[in-house]
């Protein structure tokens, strides 16, 4: 599956770029005057070929995997509350649902290595505020290894992972309302630990510019994550010119699944909303993978964890907002989607010069 939706990823056609332009330069407005909104309208409708592209059904993909670096003593919090998060979305009582609902999309919260027999599907309390999320199961294992003592996972593992995001993709393109854009989620104590050792890996960045406080550490806590980062890309050598390389040896099936929903996306012509520093992880290695990806993605936000700015920079993406958020599960891809909707609702409702009979 992975090798033939590489094949099928085609870069995004800028044939019609000038049409686009021309509207917007058209529409009652000084020239340029909706700033970087104008900016994302065009990028979308040049995604989606269409001159007047419409955003219809939005899904986020919230994945939830537990990560074997956990043992080192990298967290705030302990590997079980990656269950309990779990739990919470399916309830509809986190971040992601509440912001979900505001903007009209869906969740689909999937386990895909959390150390936790669930059932499928789980049986939540009644959804607080309304619906909460959909729950997928494809777990791969019941967390990865221990980066410091070998590779996170198997390179079938991590094919594996990412060819679960490519599955979901099509699934739900396939529903009634098809999916107009997605998002990326996830849930997974010690995952800033994993996504750090990407992006120190592929970027080239030092371990201490790309590794932050995750759930809120204490210094001494800090320096040993950075310390075990450094020890995992020891031990393992991942090769940075190889992200599936990097995925197995250092990463985890959350960010796996999330590279794979990138890939997939490119390869359906949709555009994909990529959340904070862990999705930004899976970016990265899904633009290892195949750079063509690059031009499907908009970055959500620019996350407090200091390593994000370094995979922004070398997958080539601006953020759309700047919040101080740090959160994850797809919060930050949630709220830009609000963005990118009102951005494509100016583009194709607000009037021109000629339509509103105003000089121009």
């Amino acid at each position: 599956m992975l090798e033939e939706t590489l094949r099928s990823i085609s870069p995004v056609d800028y044939s019609i770029a000038n049409v686009i332009q021309e509207r917007l330069d058209n529409l009652t407005k000084p020239l340029g005057a909706l700033g970087r909104l104008e900016e994302i309208a065009k990028r979308y409708c040049l995604i989606k070929g269409d001159v007047k592209a419409d955003i219809g059904r939005k899904v986020v993909f919230t994945f939830a995997a537990d990560h074997g670096v956990t043992l080192e003593g990298v967290s705030k919090y302990p590997k079980e509350v990656t269950a309990q998060m779990v739990f919470n979305f399916l309830r509809g009582g986190a971040g992601i649902n509440v912001l979900a609902r505001h903007v009209g999309a869906e969740v689909v919260v999937v386990d895909i290595g959390v150390d936790y027999d669930f059932g499928n599907p789980p049986i939540p309390p009644l959804a607080k505020g309304g619906k909460g999320g959909l729950f997928v199961s494809k777990k791969i294992a019941r967390g990865t290894g221990n980066m410091v003592k070998g590779p996170a996972m198997t390179k079938d593992e991590a094919v594996k992972a990412i060819e679960v995001g490519i599955e979901l993709v099509r699934k739900e393109k396939k529903k009634k309302r098809g999916l107009a854009v997605v998002g990326t989620g996830e849930m997974g104590i010690g995952n800033t630990t994993a996504s750090s050792a990407i992006a120190a890996v592929i970027t080239g960045s030092d371990v201490e510019e790309v590794t932050g406080r995750g759930t809120g550490i204490d210094d001494d806590t800090y320096q040993r994550k950075v310390d075990v980062i450094k020890k995992a890309i020891e031990v393992n050598k991942p090769d940075r010119e190889d992200g599936l390389d990097v995925l197995s040896k250092v990463g985890g099936y959350e960010i796996g699944g999330i590279a794979g929903v990138i890939l997939g996306a490119a390869s359906e012509g949709i555009p994909v909303v990529v959340d904070g520093f862990i999705s930004s992880a899976g970016a990265l290695i899904a633009a290892s993978i195949e750079p063509k990806v690059k031009d499907y993605i908009f970055a959500s936000h620019m996350s407090q964890e200091i390593g994000h700015r370094a995979i922004l920079e070398s997958i080539g993406q601006r953020p759309i907002l700047d919040l101080d958020m740090r959160l994850g599960e797809g919060t930050g891809a949630a709220l830009a989607m609000g963005i990118i909707d009102a951005s494509v609702k100016i583009l194709n409702e607000m009037a021109t010069f000629d339509e509103a009979g105003v000089s121009n």
